[in-house]
C-alpha cells in the first residue's frame, strides 16, 4: 500500500485538490492517504473544506495578519518537516504554483522523498509575471518524479525543458471534476435574484502584480461599460487583501449596478458563475472552470500559463488597460456573433476525470 500526503494552503489549491483526496480515499486497499493544509488562506479554504466534506490530518496553520513571501514560506519548511517525519509517504503531492506547493515540494526535496505535481507545466516564461506563481511551478517542477499535465500543452512545455516523458501524464485539470459536486440545478442566491433580468458579469480580481495603477485601470473600465449598459450588472465577490479592498472601493462605491460582496464559498461561486453572461477576471482557476460552463473568460493580464483556452477561443487576453478592457468588454455585450464565438468554443481542460487518471498513474 502506498502512503500519500496531500498538501494544500489555499482557497484554489482545495477546490482542485478535494476532488483528488475523496478519490484516493476511495481506493483505501491501494492508498493510505493523509491531508495536509498549511492555512496559507485561512477562513477561504476551511469553507472549501467544508463543501467537500474533507477534513485534514493536519493543519499548519501559517496564516497570519500582514503575512509575507518571507512569513509563508519559512513557516511551512519549518513545519511540515516533522508531519512528514511522522507520516513518512511515499509520495507527496502538492498543487500548482502557490507558495505552499513551492515550500512543502521543497521540504520533500531535502527529505528525497519523490513529489507529484498536480496542475504541472503550465509556463508563462516570465518569472515575475505572475508574481511569484510563475517561478514556484517551475521550482515544483524540477524537483518533482510525477508530473500531472493538465493538457498536451502542458506537457510539451514539459518535454521542451527535459523532463523524462515516461513521468508525464496527460489527465485533464481537477478543477473540472470539482464540478460535478458543486453545481446544483435546483440553485438559489440573493445576489441572482438581484441580477434578475440583467446580463450579470461575474467579476474577480486581486493578482499581487495588478495591485496599484492596473487595479485602478480595471475597475475604471468596469464601471464604464455599467454606466453605457443599463441591463448589465457586476458581482464583484472581493478578495480579503485590504489593498485590493481599498482601490476597488474607491473606484467602485456608489454604483448601483455593481455590487462587492465578501468572497463566496466554492457551492455559491461554482454555481454563480453558471448562471453568469460573462467572467472578468485576472485569477487562474477560472480560466479553466468557466470555458466548461459555456462563459466567455476576458483575462486582465498580460500573460497567461493556460494558451490552450485563448487557442481553443474560450479566453481572451485583455491585458490591464483601461481602454483595451473597456473595448473587449463592450464587443462582447454589444456583438451576439463574438459571444457565441467565445461560449460555444471547445473546452480544452479536460473531461472530469482528471483525479482518476491521477489515482491511476500513481498505482
Amino acid at each position: 500500500m502506498k502512503k500519500i500526503l496531500i498538501v494544500f494552503g489555499t482557497r484554489p489549491e482545495a477546490i482542485k485538490m478535494c476532488p483528488l483526496v475523496k478519490e484516493l480515499k476511495k481506493r483505501s486497499s491501494s492508498f493510505k492517504t493523509s491531508v495536509c493544509v498549511t492555512g496559507q488562506h485561512r477562513q477561504m479554504l476551511d469553507s472549501v473544506l467544508q463543501v467537500f466534506s474533507v477534513t485534514p490530518d493536519f493543519d499548519l496553520s501559517v496564516m497570519q495578519q500582514n503575512q509575507t513571501l518571507f512569513d509563508i514560506t519559512a513557516a511551512v519548511l519549518i513545519k511540515i518537516r516533522h508531519i512528514i517525519e511522522e507520516v513518512s509517504p511515499d509520495v507527496i503531492l502538492v498543487h500548482g504554483d502557490t507558495t505552499t506547493s513551492f515550500s512543502a515540494a521543497l521540504a520533500a526535496f531535502y527529505m528525497q522523498i519523490p513529489v507529484g505535481h498536480v496542475e504541472a507545466g503550465l509556463r508563462t516564461n516570465n518569472l515575475y509575471s505572475p508574481f511569484p506563481e510563475e517561478f514556484n511551478r517551475q521550482a515544483v517542477d524540477i524537483v518533482s518524479q510525477y508530473y500531472f499535465a493538465p493538457t498536451s500543452k502542458a506537457k510539451s512545455n514539459l518535454i521542451n525543458e527535459g523532463k523524462d516523458t515516461r513521468k508525464i501524464f496527460v489527465t485533464g485539470n481537477t478543477g473540472i471534476d470539482a464540478l460535478s459536486t458543486t453545481i446544483k440545478d435546483d440553485y438559489h442566491h440573493s445576489e441572482l435574484e438581484w441580477a434578475k433580468g440583467h446580463r450579470l458579469v461575474l467579476l474577480t480580481a486581486h493578482r499581487r502584480e495588478n495591485l496599484g495603477k492596473s487595479m485602478h485601470h480595471m475597475f475604471r473600465a468596469i464601471r464604464r461599460v455599467v454606466e453605457e449598459h443599463s441591463d448589465v450588472r457586476v458581482l464583484y465577490p472581493i478578495h480579503l487583501n485590504p489593498e485590493v479592498r481599498r482601490i476597488a472601493n474607491s473606484e467602485l462605491t456608489g454604483c448601483k449596478n455593481i455590487r462587492l460582496i465578501d468572497p463566496l464559498d466554492v457551492l455559491d461561486f461554482h454555481n454563480i458563475l453558471s448562471r453568469c453572461h460573462i467572467v472578468l477576471t485576472d485569477s487562474g482557476g477560472i480560466q479553466e472552470e468557466a470555458p466548461s460552463l459555456g462563459k466567455p473568460v476576458l483575462v486582465m493580464r498580460d500573460t497567461t500559463e493556460r494558451p490552450e483556452g485563448v487557442a481553443a477561443g474560450t479566453l481572451k487576453l485583455v491585458g490591464t488597460s483601461e481602454e483595451a478592457i473597456y473595448r473587449e468588454c463592450s464587443m462582447l455585450l454589444d456583438n451576439q456573433d463574438a459571444y457565441e464565438k467565445m461560449a460555444y468554443a471547445s473546452n480544452p481542460y479536460g473531461d472530469g476525470h482528471a483525479c482518476e487518471r491521477i489515482a491511476d498513474a500513481l498505482l
